[in-house]
């Protein structure tokens, strides 16, 4: 019995410290990404960034779809980080949100999202136009 615990502490010990290693190699970036969104209901996205990561750019493309109230159209202009990636094809994958929003003439964003890679974005930005939305909606963002 005191055989199994040890070697079950080791396991743990082990799995500790493999789990710490891969958690160092990620690496942080910079993000600037600009958005257009417009809709009826059914809207959509479209738009394009850069990635700084490791002394290199990276453009970006981004797209994605919402569904819900969304009444209008605007510019999103992000720039901010994205935390826990290893190399910068991580960043590229679909980013989830659900939210309420505003924006007549200007408006303050602020973003955190997650993707499948385990990549996080902390964007912050300023919103143009005129657009209502009140909806579920997606952002795929990948390298050019």
């Amino acid at each position: 019995m005191k055989i199994l615990s040890l070697l079950r502490v080791g396991l743990l010990a082990l799995a500790a410290l493999v789990g710490g290693m891969s958690m160092a190699n990620a690496a942080d970036g910079t993000v600037k990404i600009r958005i257009f969104k417009a809709g009826f209901v059914f809207g959509g996205s479209a738009g394009e960034g850069v990635l700084t990561f490791q002394g290199r750019q990276y453009p970006l493309a981004v797209g994605g779809l919402s569904y819900g109230f969304t009444f209008g159209a605007s510019e999103t202009r992000f720039h901010g980080k994205v935390r826990n990636i290893k190399r910068a094809s991580d960043i590229s994958g679909v980013y989830a949100q659900g939210g309420a929003g505003a924006a007549l003439v200007k408006g303050a964003q602020v973003v955190v999202l997650t993707n499948q890679n385990g990549a996080v974005l902390e964007l912050t930005g300023e919103q143009t136009g005129a657009i209502v939305s009140l909806d579920l909606s997606g952002l795929a963002l990948s390298l050019k």
